[in-house]
C-alpha cells in the first residue's frame, strides 16, 4: 500500500509536541511507554498519520497541531521572549500549548501590556512584521501633559524621533486632555520604543501603554492580564490575510 504524504516518524511527532528531545523520546519509545491507536510501539522510526492516528505517552493522549495561534493579554513585567534566565516570558503564560516551537510575533516592552500574538507560523509573523507591509498597530496610552490638535497634526505628518527618517504617518485620537491625557494611537511600523519616542518628541511622557489591536485582530475584552486563548478560525483567517 502506498504511504500517505502525511506520514511522519513517531519520535518527531512527540518532539514537535514538546514531549522531550528526540533522544529522550527514543528512550521512552523503546521502553514501551508510547502507544499508537491503543497498541504499544517500540520503534522510534515508525511512521504514522498524524491527522488520523491517536498517540499516547504514559497513558496521556498527545494531540497533534501543525500550526498554533494564540492571543495573549501580555501583562507588564513579562518579557516578549521564548526563554529567559531571570524574567518570566510570554511563553511561560501559555500552559496548554501543544508545540514547543512557539514564539511571540514581534515584541512589547517589558512595561507595556496588551495584545501579543503567539504562534509557530513564521510566514504569518513575517507578513505582520515586515516594514514593507505597514500593518496597523493600535495602542491605548496615558501620558503626562496635554495632548492637542498640533500633536494630532505632527503624528499625521510623521514625527522626528532621532532616526534617519521620520516615522510613517500615524493616527492620534484624543480621548481626554489635561494634566494627564489619554489617547488612541495607530502606527504602521514597529521601531524601538516608537510610541514613547513619538510622544517624547512632542514633550509628553508616556505613563502607560497598552496594545489593543494588530491589523485585523483585536484584544479580547474578556481576557485579563496574563490570560490567553487560541485564536478562532475567523480571527486567524483575518490575521493570516493581513499584509497580502
Amino acid at each position: 500500500m502506498e504511504e500517505s504524504v502525511c506520514m511522519m516518524r513517531i519520535d518527531k511527532y512527540l518532539a514537535e509536541m514538546g514531549q522531550g528531545t528526540r533522544s529522550e523520546i527514543k528512550k521512552l519509545i523503546r521502553s514501551g511507554r508510547v502507544m499508537v491507536d491503543g497498541e504499544t510501539v517500540k520503534k522510534p522510526e515508525l511512521k504514522i498519520d498524524e491527522t488520523t492516528q491517536k498517540v499516547s505517552l504514559e497513558g496521556k493522549q498527545i494531540g497533534y497541531a501543525k500550526k498554533e495561534y494564540y492571543m495573549l493579554y501580555k501583562p507588564a513585567g513579562v518579557i516578549s521572549a521564548t526563554k529567559d534566565d531571570r524574567d518570566k516570558t510570554v511563553l511561560d503564560l501559555i500552559t496548554d500549548k501543544k508545540r514547543n516551537d512557539l514564539f511571540p510575533v514581534g515584541r512589547l516592552d517589558k512595561d507595556t501590556e496588551g495584545l501579543l500574538l503567539i504562534t509557530n507560523d513564521g510566514e504569518m509573523a513575517h507578513r505582520l512584521l515586515s516594514p514593507k507591509k505597514h500593518v496597523d498597530k493600535c495602542y491605548f496610552t496615558k501620558v503626562t501633559g496635554r495632548i492637542d490638535e498640533e500633536d494630532i497634526h505632527r503624528f499625521k505628518e510623521g514625527v522626528d524621533i532621532g532616526d534617519e527618517k521620520k516615522t510613517l504617518p500615524a493616527d492620534l485620537e484624543i480621548l481626554s486632555s489635561g494634566e494627564i491625557s489619554e489617547a488612541k494611537v495607530t502606527i504602521r511600523e514597529g521601531r524601538y520604543h516608537q510610541v514613547k519616542r513619538m510622544f517624547a518628541a512632542c514633550g509628553l511622557h508616556v505613563q502607560a501603554l497598552k496594545r489593543v489591536a494588530i491589523g485585523g485582530g483585536a484584544l479580547d475584552k474578556t481576557l485579563e492580564p496574563g490570560e490567553c486563548r487560541p485564536l478562532t478560525q475567523q480571527e486567524a483567517a483575518a490575521i493570516l490575510t493581513e499584509g497580502e
